[in-house]
């Protein structure tokens, strides 16, 4: 017994030693330096992600009207307009003179109009007068025709006297008919005439209505309440007709213009449910247009918002845009955390009393909130969520 104790001790040390020391040895981390998730079932939207933009829903721009220089900019980028607030003056000394131009030709045509007027009815009274002396002279003829017609019966007239007599009359009620078609005529070339002359006045009092119009738009105005977020402000220079002189946005409603990866085209159609994130703050959507050109390999596309006037979109704001692809009610979930960075195959710790395993396992379609859990886990387990590459090589690791 006293030869064998020492030794039976020894190995009794030595043996504690090797266990201890062997689970000394091995890594370890600090349950308060890590994030730990709970496997749970449950509904699972699975989405894609975009980055977005909170745009105006309503923005107006005012464009030149003529070309001119811009005299005086009443107005700058933030400030707060009213409709007919005026915005920018431009120089109008071109438009003015064509506009007098305008009202020159009116007059002078409006004159012309008149002397013709004038002029048509005084050869309508000749061509009156024509036809009235040429009546009475019919009546004259046919009357002596008459008296031609008895002396004839009793002998007393010639047959050649008689046939003159009656060419007389037969002449003069066809130069009688010919004067009345004449007339018919000249009333209709002087309608025509008429009609020509108040086409022309037409149009020149519609240029002439139309330039006054571009006169009063050369001090633009806005023709909404808004906040104007642009403006040419650079007194002096000269702008083209078409080219923009301020953008007024109703700052009360609100879209997101969003862009993605162009892989993503093929998931993303117009009608989609869309969820837009600022850190805590939620609210919904829903994809409204799909531009078909991708640019520097990405899709943009825009969404209209279930809440535009939410207090919390601001324009020009970030946001987290999450389109939603596919809706599944039940499914093993897990809360996103750093420990994936995406679907498929992975690798996670699973939590067991004081120790973490690593584990093989299969994660699936994911959103802002939660991964799917397709293979390797249950419901109950937890996990590191945490971001564990700096221990990817072991296999299992002691939680203090």
């Amino acid at each position: 017994m006293k030869r064998w104790l020492p030794v039976t001790a020894g190995l009794v040390v030595l043996a504690s030693a090797l266990v201890w020391g062997a689970d000394l040895l091995r890594p370890s981390v600090r349950r308060d330096r890590i994030r730990t998730a709970m496997v749970e079932s449950g509904p699972l939207e699975a989405t894609l992600t975009a980055s977005g933009t909170v745009v105006p829903a309503i923005e107006h721009v005012i464009s030149s009207p003529i070309d001119a220089r811009v005299l005086a900019v009443l107005r700058q980028v933030g400030d707060q307009l009213t409709a007919g607030d005026p915005i920018v003056r431009l120089d109008t000394s071109d438009s003015e003179l064509e506009a007098e131009k305008l009202r020159q030709n009116i007059a002078l045509k409006g004159n012309e109009q008149a002397r013709m007027r004038l002029t048509l009815e005084s050869q309508l009274i000749d061509i009156d007068g024509q036809i009235a002396s040429k009546d009475l002279e019919l009546q004259a003829l046919r009357s002596a025709l008459a008296s031609h017609l008895a002396l004839s019966r009793e002998g007393l007239l010639s047959q050649e006297a008689l046939r003159e007599s009656e060419l007389k009359v037969a002449q003069a009620d066809v130069d009688l008919g010919r004067l009345k078609q004449s007339r018919v005529n000249a009333g209709a070339t002087n309608r025509a005439q008429l009609e020509g002359l108040s086409l022309q006045m037409q149009s020149l009092r519609a240029e002439d209505a139309q330039q006054r119009r571009l006169l009063e738009l050369t001090t633009t105005k806005s023709d909404r309440n808004g906040v104007l977020t642009f403006v040419q402000d650079e007194e002096g220079t000269l702008v083209r007709k078409g080219d923009v002189l301020a953008r007024v946005a109703d700052l009360t409603a609100f879209r997101v213009e969003a862009t993605t990866s162009d892989v993503n085209a093929s998931r993303i159609s117009v009608g989609q449910p869309v969820s837009v994130r600022l850190d805590d703050l939620v609210t919904t959507g829903r994809v409204s247009v799909v531009e078909p050109q991708m640019q520097n390999g990405a899709l943009r596309f825009q969404v209209a918002l279930d809440t535009p006037d939410a207090a919390w979109l601001r324009s020009n704001l970030r946001v987290d845009v999450q389109v939603i692809t596919d809706r599944k009610a039940r499914v093993l979930r897990v809360a996103r955390g750093p420990f994936s960075q995406g679907g498929g195959a992975q690798q996670v710790f699973v939590l067991r009393h004081n120790r973490a395993y690593r584990t093989p396992v299969r994660l699936g379609v994911s959103n802002f909130d939660w991964f799917e859990v397709v293979d390797g886990l249950a419901a109950g387990d937890h996990i590191i969520a945490s971001d564990m590459r700096d221990y990817e090589s072991a296999p299992e690791l002691r939680v203090k």
